[in-house]
């Protein structure tokens, strides 16, 4: 049995948007499977993003509100249809087969075009590559069409022949005889395993499967100013389609790096800069390091220790085209240790001289300095 959404998400029934929203971010993040090693985190990191996808979508929302989990599962109007096949009806087409002669709801054919599964990829790459891109290689194993029998999974020479049991339809039809009429139950094929095929001589190089596995090499463009978290899809690089359908598709999921200083926070870069007592009280003009070069900062006389620069246009290029973000500069002030008796002196007379100290906190603070470069214990 799923659970209920709002229990997922640990919300109320009546939560706004940007409280689901909330809760989201900090659970996902919390049950990443890259940055969560329980056994259970991929799962739940699932069941997250499930919820998600439901309440965060009005329509969707709603139609949960008031079906449950039904609503939300393509069977429109809160039916699922499965209470029927818990006593042994195939579901809604097998009543209609019943009541209309059939034809209601096209079967599945086994030997359709279908579209391959999907894969995933989990990629580390660097803060630098992340923030300007770049082309590289990576190698993901995947199922192939298999060369021996090109697919058919048959020995060569021979052919798969149609399953007599199913007439190769892929699905055994029983009749029911019931007081509202007869009723035909549907299930899979047993013989044929629902592929409506029979291979007698099975390709020794894939096991009668039609694909073997194997390993292969793909370029991608790591786009300029992914995220860490993030996905990117390639098309039609996941597991070859079936019966002739297209392939899946391949999702990149990346993994970023940190650097040595530089700390980002969506497109914006941020920077602690250390700068002296002399510097902060009568500025200066510094070369700050951007992830673009070095630039220069010019640091305004008086500045304190804890004050904020933006170098505009300096952070990282919007993954959606919306411009580039700018780099913050933090400022800490440095106090000085390991003093010479000249640096001592001068702090002296700077204190004596000092007219920003308040009167009420002159003499201790003055006293306080003295006893220091004397070194005097309190």
């Amino acid at each position: 049995m799923k659970r209920d959404y709002y229990e997922v998400l640990g919300v109320s029934k009546n939560a706004t948007k940007d409280e689901i929203k909330k809760a989201y971010r900090k659970l996902s993040k919390k049950y990443h499977p890259d940055l969560n090693n329980e056994p259970d985190a991929a799962e739940k990191f699932k069941e997250i993003n499930e919820a998600y996808e439901v309440l965060s979508d009005d329509q969707k929302r709603a139609q949960y509100d008031q079906f449950g989990h039904a609503g939300v599962n393509g069977q429109g109007g809160g039916f699922s249809g499965g209470g029927f096949s818990d006593f042994g009806f195939g579901g809604f087409e097998d009543i209609f087969d019943t009541f209309f002669g059939g034809g209601s709801r096209r079967r599945r054919d086994p030997n359709a075009p279908r579209k391959g599964d999907d894969l995933q990829y989990r990629m580390n790459i660097s803060f630098e590559d992340a923030v300007f891109g770049k082309q590289t290689e990576i190698e993901i194993p995947r199922e192939e069409e298999c060369d021996t029998c090109h697919g058919s999974g048959a020995k060569p020479g021979t052919n798969p022949k149609t399953c007599d049991k199913c007439n190769g339809t892929g699905q055994i039809s029983q009749a029911i005889d019931t007081p509202l009429g007869r009723i035909v139950n549907r299930r899979t094929c047993g013989y044929c395993h629902g592929t409506g095929k029979i291979i007698e001589e099975k390709c020794t190089t894939c096991a009668g499967k039609g694909r073997v596995q194997k390993r292969k090499k793909i370029k991608i463009n790591i786009p300029e100013g992914i995220d860490d978290g993030q996905q990117l899809r390639v098309a039609g690089q996941g597991e070859p389609g079936i019966n002739g359908g297209p392939p899946g598709d391949l999702y990149i999921v990346f993994k970023v790096g940190k650097h040595p200083y530089f700390v980002r926070e969506g497109d914006d870069i941020y920077y602690d800069l250390k700068i002296t007592f002399p510097q902060a009280a009568l500025g200066d003009e510094i070369e700050v390091p951007t992830i673009h070069g070095k630039v220069k900062l010019r640091i305004p006389p008086g500045t304190q220790s804890g004050a904020q620069f933006r170098i505009k246009d300096k952070g990282v290029k919007n993954i959606h085209g919306y411009g580039r973000g700018h780099q913050y500069v933090n400022v800490k002030v440095v106090t000085p240790t390991n003093l010479t008796e000249r640096q001592k002196q001068l702090l002296r007379e700077f204190a004596e001289i000092s007219g920003d100290i308040p009167e009420e906190q002159e003499s201790s603070l003055l006293n306080k300095i003295k006893k220091k470069l004397k070194g005097e214990t309190k």
